[in-house]
């Protein structure tokens, strides 16, 4: 696992995200989260769907299919994603993100 996220950023709990190979930390407010991902290895999410999400990619690639338009995500990309809207996602290792859920429940504390 690199270190792409400094000190304070990994001195945040980390979050329990239901993928082998990943390292996340948590930032919990009382309206929302932010999760400091990354992946070592590679991972499939299955169609979901939650409050809404934005993201940023620092590193790596993501294959995001949202609403059924599959689309592929690298460093410097951003994407969004809408209250209630089924999307899933094929997440190559060594991809990074910060994302933002407009939830406060969508990971615990590990």
């Amino acid at each position: 696992m690199s270190e792409i996220f400094p000190e304070p950023i990994r001195n945040l709990p980390k979050a329990d995200v239901p993928f082998e190979g990943v390292t996340a930390y948590l930032s919990q407010s009382d309206t929302h989260q932010i999760v400091f991902m990354e992946f070592e290895t590679d991972a499939v999410v299955p169609e979901h769907s939650h409050g809404a999400q934005f993201g940023i990619v620092l590193e790596g690639k993501i294959d995001l299919t949202i609403d059924g338009k599959t689309k592929t995500y690298t460093k410097g990309d951003r994407y969004f994603i809408p209250e209630g809207v089924l999307h899933s996602a094929k997440v190559h290792c060594g991809y990074a993100d910060i994302t933002f859920f407009n939830e406060p429940g969508r990971y615990s504390k590990k």
